[in-house]
């Protein structure tokens, strides 16, 4: 293994304490409205990423929560000057599920429950005009059912709707929908997982051709299965299924958490935290893809064990002793042009009940070559707390490919500067970037002062986000950043 973020990324900053010279400028900015989630939305993030770049590169849509009785999608040019906007209505009874966008409307996706049952209903709104078009049920359930859930493939010509039906706790059987663009109904299909066995976690993934993954964690969550639908009326169900965890070495290690993930290769890509069953903390890191074209093939990278010298690496770097791995989710698989995978993790937690702030600590970021060898691995330290208000939208990271390179934003202080800061990190070979500030002077206090889920990049220059700047009002900003 490289531990090239110890020896040359982190020491543009880990070492001498300052992040590198300002290379960004804020452009333009735009008041911006916006209401925090409430109950379990803060915690579940159904609908992490709210800002939504076009792909012509003319602008990108935002759905905005501004009022306790609707959201708004509104349009935006690259000067941020609104295009149109929309009011979504949230009734009684009813929360946000999803949000995509295709090339000719956009999705907002609302689920309602009451005593008569549950139903998923969809709201498309006109990429052009900003027009609503009426809210379509796409999915019923009774009210006692297991809540269902939509899947948007990542270009939006595909949506698929589906419910479990169970026995006790245990999914036997999942129905879907698919839909086009238009809202149409192109197909029905039932998953039926009777000769399973137990397993957890499942969901559907959409393809941008229609085609369906359904993931799980299976075997007592030691196995990691994928299960291909074709699009069409095919008959042929591929299964693929590859064992994480076991007894090693006289201990019982299973997965903590999953995370899948359809790339722009086309073939699926899953990642599993390890860890021992007993004590709970983390074994390894094992990656798989599922590559179902030709034949169908998995390719198992080696495991990443958490060895007691990568333990000493964490301590190093986050400057505190680190005697076991635990509290690290899995945020990110991103892919390369040249089919570099990077995965990246990140340890975060609550200080204390729901009313205390929440920390987000350093960024464990893994490299693997196109033949899905690990080569690298860095460890990125940083210190995020967010107020209670911002939850888990204050906190995190967001992440985007261009090239080789990896951009990573994060929320912190360095130098006693509260700013939205960018990380570069070369995809290739680990090497991490010096922190550079985005000069936006977030405020650094115990009131909303940045919502993670509206960053995003309209080119590689170019990053959207919206925060509070510390000397200004106490009303949130749409900021432009161009990064030179």
């Amino acid at each position: 293994m490289l531990h090239r973020a110890l020896l040359i990324g982190l020491t543009g900053w880990m070492l001498t304490g300052s992040a590198a010279p300002v290379m960004a400028q804020k452009v333009k900015s735009a008041p911006f409205s916006y209401l925090p989630e409430q109950g379990p939305d803060r915690y579940d993030m159904r609908v992490p990423r709210k800002t939504l770049p076009l792909a012509d590169g003319s602008g990108f849509v935002i759905l905005a929560h501004q009022s306790a009785g609707g959201y708004s999608v509104e349009r935006y040019d690259v000067e941020l000057k609104k295009q149109w906007s929309t009011t979504i209505p949230i009734n009684p009874g009813e929360t946000l599920e999803a949000f995509g966008r295709g090339p000719q409307q956009a999705l907002v996706v609302l689920h309602h429950k009451d005593d008569g049952g549950q139903n998923l209903s969809v709201v498309a709104v006109n990429m052009q005009n900003g027009q609503r078009s009426p809210a379509k049920m796409v999915m019923a359930v009774a009210p006692r059912d297991r809540r269902p859930s939509v899947s948007i493939s990542p270009d939006g010509s595909r949506l698929l709707a589906f419910r479990y039906l169970t026995r006790g706790q245990q999914v036997v059987s999942i129905a879907s929908t698919l839909f086009d663009q238009n809202l149409n109904q192109l197909q029905q299909k039932a998953y039926n997982f009777r000769d399973q066995g137990d397993f957890f976690s499942p969901t559907v993934h959409v393809a941008n051709d229609g085609t369906q993954y359904v993931t799980m964690v299976s075997d007592g969550m030691k196995k990691l299965t994928v299960r291909r639908y074709t699009a069409d009326n095919s008959p042929e169900i591929k299964v693929l299924g590859v064992p994480v965890g076991g007894t090693f070495g006289g201990k019982a290690v299973t997965i903590r958490d999953a995370r899948f993930t359809v790339l722009n290769d086309g073939s699926l890509y899953a990642a599993a935290l390890c860890a021992d069953y007993v004590s709970g903390e983390y074994y390894s890191l094992k990656v798989v893809k599922y590559d179902f074209s030709g034949a169908g093939d998995m390719k198992f990278s080696p495991e990443f064990r958490f060895t007691p010298a990568y333990l000493a690496e964490v301590s190093k770097a986050s400057g505190v002793d680190v005697k076991q791995l635990q509290d690290v989710y899995l945020g990110e698989l991103l892919l390369t042009p040249e089919k570099q995978l990077v995965v990246i993790a990140e340890r975060h937690f609550e200080e204390g009940g729901s009313e205390s702030p929440v920390h987000a600590r350093e960024l464990h970021v893994f490299g693997y070559n196109e033949y899905g060898q690990p080569t690298w691995h860095s460890i990125v330290a940083k210190n995020q707390v967010a107020p209670a208000v911002d939850s888990f939208t204050g906190i995190g990271f967001r992440a985007a490919v261009f090239g080789n390179t990896i951009q990573l934003v994060t929320l912190e202080s360095i130098d006693k500067k509260s700013d939205l800061y960018l990380r570069r990190i070369n995809a290739q070979t680990g090497v991490v970037g010096a922190p550079e500030r985005l000069k936006l002077n977030v405020a650094a206090d115990q009131q909303l002062a940045y919502v993670k889920d509206f960053t995003g990049w309209l080119n590689e220059k170019t990053i959207i986000a919206v925060s509070r700047p510390s000397k200004k009002s106490a009303a949130l900003q749409l900021e432009k950043v161009v990064v030179k």
